[in-house]
């Protein structure tokens, strides 16, 4: 009987320390969604994005996140058999919050000329260009007709970079009254409706937008420069850009792009500007 009871104490201790080995290697201090892009099952791409940037990403009238960038993003999560996690963030903490690793992704109309030793990107999908808006009975006809005036982009947006870029707009600039900057778009082309800007300069496809929703209010003055859009992520962040660009590519292939793109043909999305 001695005999008996140490073996099943031995047993229990053998139990006892292949459980505690067992947590070890499972990594039971790790967060939940500690997959990877290999894991299928276990991967969340959380993607990072302005909810007030229309047509791209933005809430729409039933209150849920909708935009052409957030349903690339769920199809590619899709094909994948990733999840997706849709995540509104201040567009001027993005570089924050990719780093410390709250998102994987900043897929909103991102553009990627300027910011290529910031991030790994996926290949272009979308042309784009920096332009200028401005009320259709302004009398500005030209770029040049801008100086002396008020003119509003996005805070840490690519027309701001550009406006600032001595090898850029810089020069074109200094001819404003004041350059001045606004947390969204929505906002600055309120501002310009009432008359407290003269202009507006931002992405071609936001102006497309507002242009499509108001054709009468506003119209483009010129391009400041030309550009493209993809999806930013770490940089060294390597093989999670290609297996994103390479399901948009498929998507593409299946015609999905197409379809989506008329989908948002009303807001100033066209076909004839994808790129990849």
């Amino acid at each position: 009987m001695k005999k008996k009871v140490l073996a099943i104490a031995a047993a229990a201790a053998m139990l006892a320390l292949s459980a505690v080995l067992l947590a070890g290697c499972s990594g039971g201090d790790q967060p939940a969604n500690s997959g990877n892009a290999g894991d299928v099952d276990g991967f969340t791409l959380t993607v990072g994005f302005d909810q007030g940037y229309p047509p791209y990403g933005y809430v729409g009238d039933d209150g849920e996140f909708t935009g052409f960038d957030l349903e690339l993003a769920k199809a590619v999560c899709e094909k994948m058999g990733w999840n997706l996690k849709l995540e509104p963030i201040d567009w001027d903490a993005k570089d924050a919050l990719i780093g410390s690793g709250a998102i994987n992704c900043i897929w909103n109309g991102f553009t990627m000329e300027g910011r290529e030793d910031d991030y790994t990107f996926s290949e272009p999908y979308m042309y784009n260009e920096q332009v200028v808006v401005v009320k259709k009975d302004a009398g500005a006809k030209k770029l040049e007709d801008l100086a002396g005036k008020i003119v509003l982009t996005q805070v840490d947006s690519a027309a701001l970079g550009v406006l600032e870029d001595p090898e850029g707009q810089a020069e074109l600039a200094g001819t404003f009254k004041e350059l001045q900057t606004i947390g969204d778009y929505n906002n600055a082309f309120m501002q310009l409706e009432s008359g407290m800007v003269d202009a507006v300069a931002c992405d071609l496809s936001i102006a497309s937008y507002q242009m499509a929703a108001k054709p009468d209010a506003y119209v483009k003055l010129g391009v400041l420069a030309p550009e493209n859009y993809a999806v930013g992520f770490k940089k060294g962040d390597t093989e999670l850009a290609k297996q994103v660009t390479d399901a948009l590519k498929q998507l593409n292939e299946e015609g999905f792009v197409k379809e989506l793109c008329a989908k948002y043909e009303d807001q100033g999305i066209t076909y004839d500007n994808w790129v990849l």
